[in-house]
């Protein structure tokens, strides 16, 4: 499955970089990409896997860069 996210707050390019890159080191990621300049995060997991890929992607979100939020 792969979902389109908008993200609140993400500051430059190289902080979107450096979270696309942790993101993409998760267990259940299939692949990520993140626009700074549409402000998108692109996710994608397995269908049965995913809310929990998501989940966890949130939580790194708010470890890498707490000023950034993913919008559900």
């Amino acid at each position: 499955m792969r979902k389109v996210f908008k993200l609140d707050e993400i500051d430059c390019a190289v902080c979107a970089g450096k979270l696309e890159d942790a993101i993409k080191k998760l267990n259940g990621v299939q692949d990520a990409k993140i626009n700074f300049l549409t402000q998108k995060l692109t996710l994608e997991a397995a269908d049965e896997d995913f809310d929990a890929v998501l989940d966890a992607v949130v939580k790194l979100t708010a470890e890498v860069e707490p000023d950034c939020e993913i919008l559900r």
